[in-house]
């Protein structure tokens, strides 16, 4: 799969021949007039401000030589809406979700395949491990001067503030669980530690705890490196860990010792990267347009070691038994037999203001 695309607040950029591949011999989407992208996916984070009224959250409007538009907006009360229109040609999806009130995160994912007229509209709770998925009737395909205006900013074009990010691929993108640990994250075996890239199904690893368990499996994805994606730095020697390592937002990271037992009454607990970042300890890598991340999959989701500090590995729930979600995911193409089935997390997730007191009183 290839990004075409990136754009925030401060950025929009747009490669025909792929992001980080301008120097390839041809394009992906070739520059001629009519062009279109037949097949591909708009990846985009949001949060939703609670207005009362519909808001447009991203998208474009061109009335020339024929109407176009691709808006997405929010929905009052909660939820999002996907309307694209090329001349008299409507189509539309939603998805419901209800407003908490609370500050959170939702990434919604378009895709489309025009030759199996067969589209999806997805919107994940960033952190909650949420996803609703709707179809998308007759979807219609994307000339390179929609992308342009969309991407782009040409014309009249719509970019809310709640907006993180969007980006653009000519891929289907998976859905749901993704990997959250760089490459060259070095992880304890009984060899010695290695990059996680470098392990496969049948190698073995150290869990947290010493025992040894094999990887059943070792997921890989290239991701835009911003919003819930973006690169974190956790820094050593905080945390237990040996060297500095970069991982995802979204990565779970283990804590124990005495203030977590005073705490939080029990032994160990869990929270996410981004919970941790404070500067020091953990702080966010300057930007880049892509990252790529892995992470393994072990029989009953132990935690691992990664550079001395304890991570948990891929979460992946009871995935194998819908084949939809599993077809759906990062773990599409393999086999649902050579994949565990994992039981809720043994550890506690603290919420952020539980972890942001717990990092500063660990670093004090």
């Amino acid at each position: 799969m290839t990004w075409l695309a990136l754009t925030d607040h401060d950025d929009r950029r747009l490669s025909l021949n792929g992001l980080g591949h301008e120097k390839r011999s041809s394009p992906i989407v070739a520059d001629v007039a009519g062009q279109t992208l037949n097949r591909g996916s708009i990846v985009f984070e949001t949060q939703l401000s609670g207005e009362t009224k519909p808001q447009a959250l991203f998208g474009f409007t061109n009335p020339h030589p024929t109407h176009r538009s691709l808006v997405f907006q929010a929905i009052p009360g909660g939820g999002v809406s996907m309307v694209h229109v090329q001349g008299n040609t409507v189509t539309h999806a939603a998805i419901a979700h209800k407003n908490t009130g609370r500050a959170e995160t939702l990434r919604l994912t378009y895709s489309w395949d025009i030759t199996y007229k067969w589209g999806r509209l997805t919107m994940e709770q960033v952190g909650d491990g949420a996803v609703i998925s709707v179809p998308v009737e007759n979807p219609l395909p994307l000339t390179l001067e929609d992308l342009r205006d969309l991407m782009l900013g040409r014309g009249t074009h719509d970019y809310a503030p709640e907006v993180v990010f969007a980006a653009l691929s000519n891929q289907i993108e998976p859905i749901g669980v993704s990997p959250t640990l760089s490459p060259d994250t070095p992880i304890a075996t009984p060899w010695g530690y290695r990059n996680a890239a470098t392990l496969k199904r049948g190698d073995t690893v150290y869990t947290a705890d010493g025992e040894v368990v094999p990887v059943l499996q070792s997921i890989t994805r290239t991701v835009p490196a911003r919003g819930s994606f973006a690169p974190i730095r956790m820094r050593a020697p905080y945390f237990g860990l040996q060297d500095d390592i970069i991982i995802a937002p979204e990565q779970h990271v283990v804590i124990d010792g005495p203030e977590v037992e005073y705490l939080f009454s029990c032994e160990k607990v869990l929270t996410p990267a981004r919970n941790l970042v404070n500067g020091f300890a953990a702080r966010i890598e300057p930007p880049s347009h892509l990252i790529q991340y892995t992470q393994l999959i072990l029989p009953n989701h132990e935690p691992i070691l990664a550079a001395g500090a304890a991570m948990e590995s891929m979460y992946i729930g009871r995935i194998r038994r819908d084949t939809h979600k599993l077809a759906s995911s990062v773990m599409f193409g393999i086999d649902r037999n050579d994949l565990p089935e994992h039981g809720a997390p043994a550890h506690r997730v603290l919420k952020r203001f539980e972890a942001v007191y717990l990092a500063d009183r660990r670093a004090a």
